[in-house]
Formats: C-alpha cells, structure tokens, sequence
C-alpha cells in the first residue's frame, strides 16, 4: 500500500485531505499552542486573527511528528510519499528529512517548492495515481517533475502580514499598504514574489486573470483550486464570477477552499488565490 502524506500548510478539499496522513504545524496566539487543524478550526481562526492585537506565530512540526507516520508505515509494510510545504518558507520539510533517517526504504519525501493550495493540488495528483495502480517510484518521478508546472497566483488585502512574517521587504509592503492598493504575488521557485499592484479588487482580479495568460493557461486535465482566507468567501465568488470565461468551457464547477491557519497568519484575511498546473509546452 502507498500513503501519501503531507503537512497541515497543504490546502486540500474535504473528499481529498480525508484521504491522506496530516501532519499539523503548530499556531500561537500570546504564547497558547495550538495543533493546526486539530485544536483550532480554520473558521476559529480566522476570528481569533481580526480579533488579536499581537499576530499569532506558526512553527514547524518537530522530526517526532513524522517519525511516528514513518515509523507505523513501516509497520505495516506501506510506502510513503511525503510532500511538504516548501523548504524555503518553513523548515517543515528539514524535519521530515531528519525523520527519514532508518526509513529510507519506504519513505519518499518530495518537497512541493510550493504553498497552501499550490501543494494541495500536488497532493491531489500524488493520490490520484495512487488509485491508477502507480508505483511509488513513479509517483515521485512524476510528482518531482509536475512541481514544477505549478502556478500560485494570488491577490491579497495587504502586504503587511507577509512584512511582519519577514517574508518580504518593507519597501514591497509600503507599495501594496496605500490608496486601497490589491498586491498580487505569486509563489515561484519556492519563494513569494512581488507581482505587481493593482487599484481595487476588480483591477486586481483583472491582474489575476492576466497572470495566468502571462503562464500559459491552465491545463484543465490536471488538479485545478481556488482559495480565500478570512470569514467570507464573497471576493472570491465575484473572482470567480468576472472570469468565468477562464473555467466555464471546461469545468462543471470551480472547486474552492478555505485557506489554512499557518499559511492564512502570513498573508492576513481578504486573500483570494488560484493554483493550477501551466500547460506543459514540451508535451504539446
């Protein structure tokens, strides 16, 4: 048997993340721990973080956290492909890798290079070939070469959270902070770029749409998933409502989430964010 595993940063919908092992990062609110996904809800969340005077903090799960998945796997003669937030914005996966260690006959660890719904959708993929009869190793090839198509795109409320997390610089965070600006940023090579900046949110979702032109287009044979952090997934719809001419040919429905407490503490609430896989040109 092949079990896919992944940590809690992984935005998945409901019918898929039941289906794979979580391991949770841990989220403080003024120093109270809490297992993300276990002991607090993403909707508890949420209202805890409009709420606080003082941003909560996130950290990574400890080499224990995986060794215990690792090792009950092995018990049961599973194979494990683990795929984990990228290794440039948390040190998740350093602490899957440091759990390897005696396990490497049966462990598999990917890093997605990616983020929240960008690595749900790799997962999706990942568990999807499982049920095709795929082997483990072939899984990784192909899970380690489709990272790379990934496209993250996201329109945010503010820099700011990103600034305070010290995942971008005070001058990038100034210029989305003034005149109702909508940042939009992107997820490349494991790392948070700067986009570009936009008035409003309906200038900002026509920069969406026109970033994802910029990659390609979309590749609607493969995983596809929109997200939004906060209480409301209103901006989200309407997202989705001003570029139906992008979904409406091809899919039945636009599949959405809601986007997870660790992932959700660096940007803020009032995001809304696309991940697709770009259409792979050497295929074509």
């Amino acid at each position: 048997m092949i079990r896919i595993v992944t940590d809690s940063t992984a935005d998945l919908p409901k019918e898929i993340r039941k289906r794979v092992t979580v391991v949770p990062l841990i989220i403080s609110f003024s120093g109270e721990q809490f297992l993300d996904g276990l002991d607090i809800s993403k909707q508890e969340f949420y209202e805890r973080l409009v709420e606080c005077t003082e941003l909560p903090t996130t950290s990574q799960p400890s080499p224990l956290s995986f060794e215990g998945v690792f090792k009950d796997a092995k018990k049961k003669r599973d194979k494990v492909i683990c795929i984990t937030l990228s290794s440039s914005l948390s040190g998740t996966y350093q602490s899957a890798k440091i759990s390897k260690v005696g396990y490497e006959d049966n462990v598999y660890l990917i890093d997605s290079k990616s983020a929240a719904i960008g690595a749900g959708i790799l997962v999706e993929m990942a568990l999807k070939m499982v049920d095709e009869g795929a082997t483990a190793e072939e899984i990784v090839e192909k899970i380690t070469r489709e990272r790379e198509n990934i496209c993250v795109i996201a329109m945010l409320d503010t820099l700011e959270y990103l600034k305070k997390g010290g995942r971008i610089s005070r001058l990038s965070a100034f210029a989305g902070g003034i005149l109702s600006i909508k940042p939009v940023i992107c997820i490349r090579n494991g790392e948070i770029e700067f986009l570009g900046k936009a008035r409003g949110s309906r200038n900002g979702n026509n920069l969406l749409v026109k970033e994802i032109e910029k990659a390609g287009g979309v590749d609607f044979t493969k995983p596809l998933l929109l997200g939004y952090t906060g209480l409301s997934d209103t901006l989200l719809l309407k997202y989705i409502n001003d570029s139906s001419f992008l979904w409406s040919e091809h899919l039945d429905e636009v599949r959405t989430v809601l986007v997870g407490s660790v992932i959700g503490t660096h940007i803020g609430p009032n995001g809304i964010a696309v991940a697709f896989f770009k259409k792979d040109v050497k295929s074509l």
